[in-house]
């Protein structure tokens, strides 16, 4: 019992100086981007075509013998100088007619895949406007927008933002696809509706079609000792509810009514983007594996965001579009400390999870 006693204080020390750390080097960050403005991000493009080929190719290397290998090199060469001149063919006969590029059969289809990790505040949504204003740079009604989205949801002007941002491609006329390996709920959802096509994979969860706000209130305790707190405000709603003070009936009552408008908002806009589902049934706040979620129209395909870009590797050129900044030194310390954080709760949450079932 002594053992574990002391163990315990060794944890609890460790962990406070790990968060010490952290909130010391966050300040560090603070100040830095306080008396130094940021670098400008740049876009970055992977095409996954050669990725795929090279992941291919890796494994080919390894099952193939000599011989084999040189037979593979014999009849590839012969494969791309035969498409090589297929290309030039096709080239001169489009020249030659003056075929107009949209209609041009010869030209591949492209695909723009776009990553999105959604927190609470949708933080993402600056690069996410990035990418997607480099997109409709070049992109055509006949190449399409494929955007990954992983998210909880969060903060309902954030997630409208972002979800303002992907209308911006269908409004063009371009088709758009939204692929949810993990989670797209509350917000995360508001933002695959808006998709042509929502892709799940099977036990990806979705829905959550409703609003949520909660907060503490230490009234009692500030009057238990003898602590006032005053509030000023004009206009009778100027604020509903306090952390603080001591909230009425009245208050509460209008800010239900607020969170009521919002949901009416959320199943208007999700009933405009997918008229197929019906919301009386999908709106409840309610969540949904992909298998279910099929059934109830929030999706369209079962099937992981990985298997769906392949399928299509063969058909067209994917390009996968990130915008990213250059951090400085103080920025990438900050992630390094929170992310060691991060896993050491996340390792002891484990441990503590596996010892109930021993």
């Amino acid at each position: 019992m002594e053992f574990l006693t002391e163990y315990g204080l060794f944890l609890a020390k460790t962990i406070t100086f790990v968060v010490a750390i952290f909130v010391i080097i966050s300040l560090a960050v603070s100040v830095g981007g306080r008396n130094k403005k940021s670098d400008k991000g740049h876009i970055e493009v992977t095409k996954l075509n050669e990725k795929f080929e090279h992941l291919r190719d890796s494994l080919r290397d390894a099952m193939l013998d000599d011989d084999e290998y040189k037979e593979f090199e014999k009849a590839e060469k012969k494969r791309l100088k035969e498409e090589k001149s297929q290309k030039k063919k096709a080239a001169k006969e489009a020249e030659k007619n003056k075929t107009d590029e949209a209609a041009n059969p010869s030209e591949r289809k492209r695909i723009f895949v776009l990553d999105f990790h959604g927190d609470i505040k949708a933080s993402e949504v600056e690069c996410l406007r990035e990418e997607i204003t480099t997109v409709l740079t070049l992109a055509k009604p006949t190449d399409e927008v494929v955007v990954k989205v992983e998210s909880g949801g969060g903060m309902v002007h954030s997630y409208g933002l972002a979800s303002s941002q992907l209308a911006r491609i269908t409004g063009k006329n371009i088709p758009l696809t939204v692929c949810v390996d993990k989670v797209a709920a509350s917000g995360g959802y508001m933002m695959a509706c808006v998709a042509n096509k929502i892709v799940a994979a099977p036990f990806a969860i979705l829905g959550s079609i409703g609003v949520v706000a909660q907060l503490p209130n230490f009234h009692k305790l500030l009057k238990k000792n003898d602590i006032d707190y005053e509030m000023f405000t004009a206009g009778e709603y100027k604020r509903t509810v306090t952390m603080f003070g001591e909230n009425t009936e009245k208050g509460r009552s209008k800010f239900v009514e607020e969170l009521e408008d919002t949901h009416v908002l959320f199943k208007e806009f999700v009933g405009e983007h997918r008229p197929q589902v019906d919301i009386a049934k999908v709106a409840t706040g309610e969540v949904w594996f992909g298998l279910r979620a099929k059934s109830v129209n929030l999706v369209d395909e079962l099937q992981t965001s990985d298997e769906y870009l392949f399928s299509q590797i063969d058909n067209a050129d994917v390009y996968e579009v990130e915008y990213s900044f250059k951090k400085s030194l103080p920025e990438k310390l900050g992630i390094a400390a929170q992310g060691a954080v991060d896993r050491l709760l996340m390792t002891w949450w484990e441990r503590l999870n596996i010892s109930r079932w021993f």
